[in-house]
């Protein structure tokens, strides 16, 4: 009986501090006032006829480099590019969700830092320019979206399963969250492994509070079954990293090991290929999450927190 009121106590011990923390970011953003408009450059350009081309270039001057018009002419007709086009308006003739979505990112992202203005958003294509699918800066956001016309689209068949699981129209508004968070932080001059991992963790509890109601899986870009085996395992990667003396090294193969792009982390064992690539910033972002839930402290004294601090106080200890 009294193992069974301890284990009670225990399931009632944890749940408390899951509902702490999530109690923590539950905030209440109706009141902001933002406003959106989402400009369709995408559909205005690769729609304009040669003798209107002039009230294009007026409405989007930003995106009209030097270039005779018959360059833009060329490209407007190319077939290829309105391919690309057709395929892109299948999945996006309708972006009511998006917009719903990137005005609760605002909100949010508006409640934690009151001087944020929203930015002009422009929706394009960029040829599947996957590193710069958005383009952010404090007054501009310039999402690509034929970078996100689904996992299984037949434009991404070259591309990894890791990189193009995440090429669907949910993780739009992830992406723009993570570069106003890029935006936010200051640069990363942190040299050890468990430094780095927090430095990303830090960027990771971001997301936590700018997308709330966002599934972890697409706030980290892993698949479900990625993301159960980093739940699953948490205690013995945190042990792997302990055992062999990786927190505070500072060689380059330990970042790409388990912080860069990859398919899977590479601890050189056979269980390899099932974990996820980051694992580094998963553990980051569970050390940063247990910090929060056991100081208190504000989101804008989280990032004036050296890692080092973070470490010392987050008192992370992973499940057995």
């Amino acid at each position: 009986m009294r193992i069974i009121l301890a284990l009670v106590i225990l399931v009632f011990i944890n749940a408390s501090c899951k509902n702490e923390e999530n109690n923590k970011l539950d905030v209440d953003v109706s009141s902001i006032d933002v406003s959106i408009e989402i400009d369709r450059f995408d559909v205005d350009f690769y729609t304009t006829k040669p003798e209107e081309l002039f009230k294009t270039k007026e409405k989007y001057p930003m995106l009209f480099p030097p270039q005779p018009d018959s360059v833009w002419v060329n490209k407007i007709n190319n077939k290829d590019e309105q391919e690309l086009f057709i395929e892109t308006q299948k999945v996006f003739t309708d972006i009511s969700d998006e917009k719903e979505q990137l005005t609760s990112l605002f909100k949010h992202v508006t409640y934690y830092n009151p001087k944020f203005v929203s930015p002009k958003v422009i929706t394009m294509l960029t040829n599947i320019d996957y590193n710069n699918r958005i383009v952010y800066t404090d007054s501009l956001l310039l999402i690509s979206l034929d970078a996100y016309l689904g996992s299984k689209h037949e434009f991404y068949n070259e591309y990894p399963a890791y990189v193009k699981q995440n090429n669907t129209k949910n993780h739009i508004v992830v992406d723009v969250a993570k570069a106003i968070v890029g935006k936010q932080m200051l640069p990363n001059r942190a040299r050890s492994f468990v430094d780095k991992m927090i430095y990303r963790g830090k960027k990771m509890y971001l997301l936590d509070a700018y997308l709330p109601q966002i599934p972890d899986a697409f706030k980290i870009g892993y698949s479900q079954k990625k993301l159960d085996w980093a739940k699953g395992n948490e205690e013995q990667i945190w042990r792997f990293f302990i055992e062999k003396d990786l927190l505070y090294n500072t060689g380059k193969d330990v970042d790409k090991r388990f912080l860069d792009l990859a398919p899977f982390s590479k601890f050189y064992i056979e269980e390899d290929s099932q974990s996820p690539g980051r694992i580094g910033e998963w553990i980051g972002w569970q050390i940063v999450r247990s910090y929060m839930q056991k100081n208190d402290v504000s989101l804008h004294q989280l990032l004036q927190t050296n890692e080092e601090e973070i470490f010392k106080k987050s008192g992370y200890k992973p499940k057995r």
